[in-house]
């Protein structure tokens, strides 16, 4: 047969007919040992896809639609257990899916061959980071282009289709390209349960001719994934036991620290009863917020070095022994490496390693195991917290304001704290957020998110819509900077879409506060929007969505009122307009400290 430029060869449907496999690898194991066979035509890939991800907890996909996706798309919408989301772009699909995970354990985002893999690769790499099982998506080429000299819309001109693969390679766990029917049943339960085992993103492209061909490895309802448990060695788990407890034992006033990968871990509740255990003082890095209760008795704050909250640094760095649980050190957290903390004090718990001062390191032991195990040979010392309780000073207040006086940053974050509550969620965008909201006290079951160790801007409102998607009976109150929201504020309109009630502080100080205090320029000054009008428009008269501009304290006390009241059932936009300069003074400590970091000279040579 001849090949012509720009010809196609007839799509003919795989005719084999052995009975597809699970995956050999232990990923997932068969649990029942028949299910019930459906239709025919329903047998196909995109069946199986929508049917996967509706049994590990995704009932809404993010996505952007395009000419590679669009039979899968509707293969999904027809699942009924799975709802899509139309995003405005992939970037915000991706960041959406980014605050669903957070919520849910896990999320998912559709988008089209290069031209929205690209787009959404900052989001995924984002979610990479933070140890986020986020399932993306792609339509592929069709799969009889693969192995040719053809050339393809959406590329960068040349014949070779592997560009997108490649860049996702390094930002995600697994990477399966399905472009033969065969084995596609295999990638995509392989692609999904390895995003689970190791709380990644997994990439999925899925070629556009595929979705709707039956198969016979799709002809029965897909069994439930049962993913085989880590296991900790046995023997290494006693070891590092022993050798913690001998540790913490003799020490004077030790203390714990809780870490972001504690999450990854799912170590948290282990944690709190090993506080419970051994009654040393509690603290939390500041990536781990939100995942340690901050009722609990022993709790006293956030460690963040010269920026933590206040007189939690001075317990944590005085003591002779902390154990670390999780933790992440960039020079972020750290405060440009500026921590007063000696390795020989320190037990450092990963997810799967622990490490007692210089040495000795145990591998393959679960955090979980062993903070369960330590606990129950630990002595109960509380020496650090009462020494805590002796220094403590309560919180002052801000000065009260004047009659109209112009608002301050932290008479804003007053009001914030009262309207927290179990029912309530706290999205903090990347800027003078982060300090502002370390500082508000979480009330039980308030949930808290934030993006530090990736600090990619506007990444909040999309993890908005995810998350309040995610948790539809919590009111999500973000806390945006307008530099950040200048970068991805359409998807506002999905939110509305979806009939979202969030609560958007939009904190408009003229710029992007955060960079200023690391190293100012004219480039920190953006161009002012009118932002409730904005909105307004995004709003166009569909949807319950109310707006306002307030300049100062009885302002805000009646938008506040307004949103948690006769607007309650609305998605609330407050514009909050502070003076330029008016930032907390941890942004202050933190920023000098980080400029002087990225100042370092280089090592001579």
């Amino acid at each position: 047969m001849e090949t012509k430029i720009g010809s196609l060869d007839a799509c003919k449907p795989a005719t084999c007919n052995d009975v597809g496999c699970l995956p050999s690898n232990g990923v997932v194991s068969t649990i029942q040992s028949s299910a019930v066979p459906f239709n025919s035509a329903e047998a196909t890939l995109g069946r199986h896809l929508a049917r996967r991800l509706v049994q590990i907890g995704v009932s809404d996909v993010f996505s952007v639609p395009g000419d590679f996706n669009l039979t899968l798309l509707d293969h999904l919408i027809a699942e009924p257990g799975l709802n899509l989301i139309g995003c405005c772009n992939e970037l915000n699909a991706g960041y959406a899916a980014d605050g669903y995970a957070r919520a849910r354990g896990v999320g998912a985002c559709v988008v089209t061959f290069t031209v929205g893999g690209l787009s959404v690769l900052n989001a995924i790499a984002g979610a990479y980071s933070e140890n986020l099982p986020v399932i993306c998506i792609v339509g592929g080429p069709n799969s009889n282009d693969y192995g040719t000299n053809r050339v393809l819309h959406h590329t960068i001109g040349l014949p070779d289709f592997s560009q997108e693969l490649r860049c996702f390679q390094t930002v995600t766990c697994f990477q399966a390209v399905v472009n033969n029917l065969e084995d596609a049943h295999e990638l995509i339960d392989t692609a999904i349960s390895t995003a689970l085992k190791e709380s990644k993103p997994v990439y999925i492209s899925v070629s556009c001719n595929l979705p709707a061909i039956p198969h016979p490895t799709f002809s029965r309802e897909p069994v439930p994934f049962s993913l085989s448990p880590k296991l900790s060695n046995k023997m290494g788990l006693e070891a590092a036991v022993e050798a913690a407890a001998e540790f913490l034992n003799k020490a004077v006033k030790p203390v714990m620290v809780g870490g972001p990968k504690l999450r990854v871990a799912k170590a948290s509740n282990a944690f709190v009863h090993l506080a419970d255990a051994c009654g040393y003082a509690l603290a939390v890095m500041p990536s781990a917020k939100g995942l340690v209760p901050e009722h609990h008795p022993h709790f006293i704050g956030t460690y963040w070095g010269a920026v933590s909250t206040a007189f939690c640094a001075e317990i944590v760095e005085s003591a002779d022994a902390y154990l670390f649980a999780g933790p992440i050190f960039n020079d972020y957290s750290s405060v440009g490496y500026s921590l007063l903390l000696k390795k020989e004090k320190a037990i450092i718990v990963q997810p799967d390693r622990v490490i007692i001062g210089n040495g000795p390191a145990f591998g393959c032991v679960l955090m979980k195991d062993f903070l369960i195990a330590l606990g129950k040979k630990l002595k109960p010392n509380a020496t650090a917290y009462e020494n805590y309780h002796r220094i403590y000073v309560p919180d002052g207040h801000p000065l009260k304001s004047e009659p109209k006086e112009a608002l301050r940053v932290n008479v804003l974050f007053q009001h914030i704290q009262k309207m927290l509550s179990s029912e309530t969620a706290v999205i903090a965008e990347t800027g003078d957020s982060w300090f502002n909201c370390q500082k508000l006290k979480l009330p039980q079951g308030c949930g808290f998110e934030f993006q530090m160790q990736y600090g990619s801007i506007g990444w909040s409102v999309g993890a908005t819509l995810g998350y309040a998607q995610a948790v539809p009976n919590k009111r999500v109150i973000a806390c945006i900077g307008d530099g950040s929201f200048q970068v991805t504020a359409q998807d506002v309109s999905t939110m509305l879409r979806c009939g979202q009630k969030s609560i958007i502080f939009l904190i408009n100080n003229g710029g992007y506060t955060i960079e200023v205090e690391i190293h100012d320029g004219p480039y920190n000054v953006i161009k002012n929007w009118n932002y409730t009008a904005l909105v307004d428009a995004i709003h166009n008269g569909e949807g319950n969505c109310w707006t306002t501009k307030v300049r100062c304290e009885e302002e805000l006390i009646e938008a506040i009122e307004t949103a948690t009241g006769a607007k309650r059932e609305c998605l609330c936009f407050i514009e909050v307009i502070v003076h330029k300069d008016d930032t907390s003074k941890e942004l202050l400590e933190w920023g000098s400290r980080v400029s002087a970091a990225n100042s370092r000279p280089p090592n001579p040579q």
